[in-house]
């Protein structure tokens, strides 16, 4: 592909924070932005003059979005492969359809891992409380029952203690395809952030350590206290995912960290978002090209930019509520505050970030 040039039209599908964010940088970049959603207070649509709301399923809408685009990327991957599919029959779309079909199904994601030579638990299909038993028999409990798809920042899952627990746990989660994993006993959760263009080119950030609070993503702090050889590790399996989906665009996996009893750390797949990734936030502050601009660079056929960090870096999450501490976050020294333009507060709702050079 040549690489596209400015004022050429990138169309985002998805019109959150991440669209947003997304967009700003393609227009940074010379580009223009055509957002695509459903949701009629979509933040995006504050930065950009052109944009859809419909739903995901509208064909008619999506062939005209598609025609006003000269390469299609999306937010997030909950959007149904449908709608990928076809766009893609209309307009070069990055990351591809075959990485979302890995992506937004859990079984498929850990048995691709599991192909590809990545670590991974233990884990079984659940479609019906028949297959429950012989995945307890194998696996045992504690465990872990999410379901297959959709679900984040925790949703979507529950811990199974013991075998009385799985038919209330499944009957919470819907009674749907469920996959059952064994419980990890790690001591961190890290990400690598990697990113590959169309020739194949691949550049890497560096490993984030991550920190939950109520299964939502509150601080990610780099570098991490693991150093190289950790690095190395997530590096070399993120390289093999890309270049095994033929992936364009950036990528976040998501790994435990496991330390065995003779003091030797591995790395555990967690799972993987074909997106840019709020651990990577970060990026905005700390490094000679951000996330955002670098997944523009990578769909727009450009070479992708430099991940050097300038200096070590916590980034913050700023949740429901908390938004009413903008100013305090505001004048906070060697810090970036980024606000996403969201009106509706929620508990723990993500409204904003504040990136710190520590």
């Amino acid at each position: 592909m040549d690489a596209l040039k400015p004022l050429s039209t990138i169309g985002i599908l998805g019109g959150g924070q991440l669209g947003r964010m997304l967009a700003l940088a393609a227009s940074n970049l010379g580009f223009r932005v055509h957002i695509y959603a459903p949701e009629a207070d979509s933040p995006a649509y504050d930065v950009t003059r052109f944009f859809t709301c419909a739903a995901y399923d509208d064909q008619t809408a999506l062939a005209e979005f598609a025609a006003t685009c000269d390469v299609i990327t999306f937010e997030f991957e909950n959007i149904p492969l449908s709608t990928i599919e076809f766009l893609e029959t209309l307009a070069p779309v990055h990351p591809n359809s075959a990485a979302l079909r890995v992506a937004q199904d859990r079984l498929n994601e850990k048995n691709f891992a599991q192909q590809h030579g990545l670590n991974v638990g233990a884990f079984a299909a659940i479609s019906h409380p028949s297959d429950f038993a012989p995945a307890l028999q194998a696996i045992g409990a504690p465990a872990v029952l999410k379901t297959v798809r959709m679900g984040y920042d925790g949703k979507g899952q529950q811990i199974i203690r013991s075998a009385d627990d799985a038919p209330a746990a499944w009957a919470h989660l819907g009674n749907v395809a469920c996959i059952y994993e064994q419980f990890i006993n790690f001591e961190a959760e890290v990400s690598i952030i990697a990113a590959r263009g169309h020739n194949g080119s691949v550049a890497i950030y560096d490993l984030v350590e991550n920190i939950h609070e109520h299964h939502i993503l509150a601080r990610s702090i780099v570098p991490t206290h693991y150093g190289a050889e950790l690095h190395a590790q997530a590096a070399g399996y993120a390289t093999r995912v890309l270049e095994q989906l033929n992936y364009v665009g950036v990528l976040a996996i998501e790994f435990f960290v496991v330390r065995t009893a003779d003091d030797t750390l591995n790395l555990y797949f967690n799972e993987m978002a074909p997106r840019v990734h709020n651990s990577a936030h970060w990026t905005q502050l700390a490094t000679h090209t951000c996330q955002f601009e670098q997944h523009i660079r990578a769909v727009a056929g450009w070479p992708l930019g430099a991940t050097t960090r300038f200096a070590p870096v916590e980034l913050r999450n700023i949740l429901g509520d908390d938004i009413e501490n903008f100013a305090t976050d505001a004048a906070a020294p060697n810090a970036k505050l980024v606000l996403y333009g969201k009106s509706d507060v929620k508990a723990g709702r993500k409204m904003g970030h504040v990136v710190m050079v520590k």
